[in-house]
């Protein structure tokens, strides 16, 4: 119980007048009797204890704070102190520390240092440590260490630190080849590769560890070029590199290398080899030349598209004490531009199959037989964004443009409209990203003239129609599809100008799904299965609160032999939710038309009444909406005509009369009777 004081009050005369009232009052008695007051006075007292921050602290938390001794904790306030506080968080993070808080003198030192490597490191002292900076750790480990030479009046520092998730290094690409990183945190991989021509040397994956300084399971690999000869099945695109040289020890005994690769290519393709370098030691070139007798004769030729330079075609080997060859070997160049005149020729970019140089103009004009047409057959394209090749179907730039082309392409044809083609080359003389590339080989032939597009086979379960009797420049051929089939593709195509169709033909496939059915207005729907509206799909309806369906809950999908597959019925509606208004009850020689109990809001309802009695009120009553529904008007009851009171009264009289006049006759013929007999 906490400690207080009890207080006890007796008063006697002074007690409180009627209406009056006294303040901390527990009994309040009449005006004559005695009041007895007590009052109940608590006092709690709540003592603090100061916990003095400890000089020398190993903290393992993932974040907490740092700060300088309490004077108190220490042995004598008035004495040096050299305090350590050593911070470990889990393996894989390392510690990041910012400083809050930082007054020292200059009899005073403090240092970060970071531990768990092979020496300890420094990462900050007193001198270049300001109040905000960041210190981050390479490991999981870091130690704080503060020393004073002061007897008193020490200076006060405090860090907040937190753990922060460590990451590998990344990884350097080797040298002929690259590399990829899924993640540089611990479980992460790096997948080193090697250039065509290059094989890794090492580990081609590595993986990031979880240590005290994550570190990269293996060291990067090397691309080395491959080994001496080799049988490359399939081959595609690669490289071929000259094999590592033997060792000072193996060449200065004279070892030589004999190196074969064999390529082979798909069926039906062919090989383009490109000797980017060629540099081989005399000393080591193995090789063994053809020899001539004296008076040979030797003629050259250049292949297809490209032209003899430097030298002559024709050399003859001469002087029987000198043996040597009159001319020096000629050249053969693939050159800028040109005039072809033959039936067959082709056509090559700049220096082919060496890379063509920037800046590049070229036009080259071929022509043939005047009857004849010219095919374009571009087996390779491969040439940057930035440049351009032309095709022009006529002699000159101003001719109708065939084709325009940039970068790469598979391989295709063009046929010309005429018996002469132009093809312009240009390369982009300022492209600050030049790089090699492939070039394009053009082989032409002339053929004869087909100024019409092929015929196309019709299509299954469709038909076409063409806008020009026959297939020229500029046809269109229209697709369409029989009931119950879609069309898939382009249902339009349209003969180019190189005689070739824009898109291939449509293909007609029949229809396995109704058509959306559509959403239902102030309710939901429900599909099973959910993917499209196969056929067997079932829809469900459902309406909002205060509305209600107007037609079946649900439809479902059914096919059909002919035709498209259809609904089982029409989707529902959801209309406003109304009791029924109550049938107002047949009147008195009357009846209704469609006699119900209930009628629902907005129905309507006629009366008649039997011959001889007309309506009195509204011949039609309308079921007006409502919570609850309510006829627009009372219904009408039945009243006898008065055509038919009168003919009632009429028959009436017709009836005395036919009564009465009888009678009056009998008594007359009495009377006269009896006057007869009595006189």
């Amino acid at each position: 119980m906490s400690p207080g004081i009890l207080t006890t009050a007796v008063t006697s005369s002074a007690a409180p007048q009627a209406g009056q009232s006294v303040f901390g009052s527990a009994v309040t008695s009449p005006p004559a009797e005695e009041e007895t007051t007590t009052t109940l006075i608590t006092t709690t007292t709540i003592t603090t204890v100061h916990t003095p921050v400890q000089c020398n602290a190993s903290l393992s938390g993932m974040e907490g704070i740092v700060e300088s001794p309490d004077p108190l904790s220490s042995s004598s306030p008035f004495s040096p102190l050299e305090c350590t506080y050593s911070i470990t968080v889990y393996l894989g993070y390392g510690v990041e520390i910012q400083v809050k808080k930082v007054n020292l003198s200059k009899e005073e030192s403090l240092t970060i240092l970071e531990l768990g490597g092979t020496a300890p490191e420094l990462l900050a002292n007193e001198t270049l440590m300001s109040e905000g900076q960041v210190i981050r750790s390479s490991t999981n480990q870091v130690q704080i260490h503060y020393k004073s030479l002061k007897q008193a009046n020490h200076g006060v520092f405090s860090f907040h630190y937190q753990a922060f998730l460590l990451s590998c290094s990344f990884p350097l690409s080797p040298e002929g080849g690259g590399v990829t990183v899924t993640d540089i945190h611990p479980g992460g991989q790096a997948h080193f590769h090697c250039d065509p021509g290059f094989e890794v040397r090492g580990h081609e994956v590595a993986t990031c560890l979880n240590s005290t300084r994550p570190k990269w399971s293996t060291p990067e690999p090397q691309c080395v070029a491959v080994s001496c000869g080799g049988w490359i099945r399939n081959a595609t695109v690669g490289r071929i590199l000259s094999p590592t040289l033997p060792s000072a020890s193996n060449h200065s005994t004279g070892s030589n290398l004999s190196c074969h690769w064999l390529l082979e290519a798909k069926e039906g393709h062919r090989l383009h080899l490109h000797f980017e370098r060629v540099a081989l030691d005399e000393d080591n070139d193995n090789s063994s030349d053809i020899t001539f007798p004296l008076g040979t004769l030797v003629t050259f030729s250049c292949s297809p598209g490209f032209v003899m330079e430097q030298g002559s075609g024709v050399m003859e080997c001469v002087d029987p004490n000198d043996p040597h060859w009159n001319e020096s070997e000629p050249v053969c160049r693939a050159l800028c531009g040109g005039e072809l005149t033959d039936p067959v020729g082709t056509v090559l970019s700049p220096d082919w199959p060496q890379s063509y140089s920037k800046g590049q103009d070229c036009v080259w004009q071929i022509h043939v037989s005047e009857d004849k047409r010219i095919e374009l057959d571009v087996q390779i394209l491969n040439i940057r964004h930035n440049d351009i090749l032309t095709l022009f179907d006529g002699h000159d730039l101003t001719s109708h443009v065939i084709g325009q082309y940039l970068g790469s392409r598979e391989r295709f044809r063009a046929v010309s409209g005429g018996s002469e083609v132009t093809i312009q080359f240009q390369s982009d003389p300022d492209d600050s990203t030049f790089i090699l590339s492939q070039g394009f080989l053009i082989h032409y032939r002339e053929v004869e003239p087909n100024d019409t597009c092929p015929v196309l086979p019709q299509i299954e379960f469709g038909w076409s129609s063409s806008s020009h009797p026959s297939l020229v420049r500029g046809s269109v051929l229209t697709y369409q599809c029989q009931p119950g089939y879609d069309i898939v593709g382009s249902d339009i195509i349209t003969c180019q100008w190189d005689l070739s169709w824009s898109n291939n033909p449509p293909t007609c496939v029949k229809i396995q799904q109704c058509p959306d059915p559509g959403e239902v207005v102030n309710g939901a729907r429900s599909v099973h299965p959910e993917s499209g509206f196969a056929v067997g799909t079932v829809v469900r309806f459902t309406c909002n609160q205060g509305y209600q369906l107007e037609g079946p809950n649900q439809i479902s999908c059914h096919g059909r032999d002919t035709g498209m597959p259809k609904w089982s019925d029409r989707s529902p509606k959801c209309v406003l939710k109304y009791y029924p208004c109550p049938n107002p009850g047949v009147p008195d020689n009357g009846y209704q038309t469609l006699y119900k109990h209930s009628y629902q809001a907005g129905e309507t309802l006629r009366f008649f009444c039997y011959e001889g009695y007309e309506l009195i009120g509204e011949v039609i009553i309308n079921c007006v909406p409502g919570h609850p529904s309510q006829w627009n008007s009372p219904p009408p009851f039945c009243k006898v005509s008065q055509s038919l009171e009168a003919s009632h009264q009429m028959l009436s009289e017709n009836i005395a009369l036919a009564i009465i006049l009888p009678i009056i006759l009998v008594i007359l013929l009495i009377g006269g009777i009896y006057m007869y007999y009595t006189k």
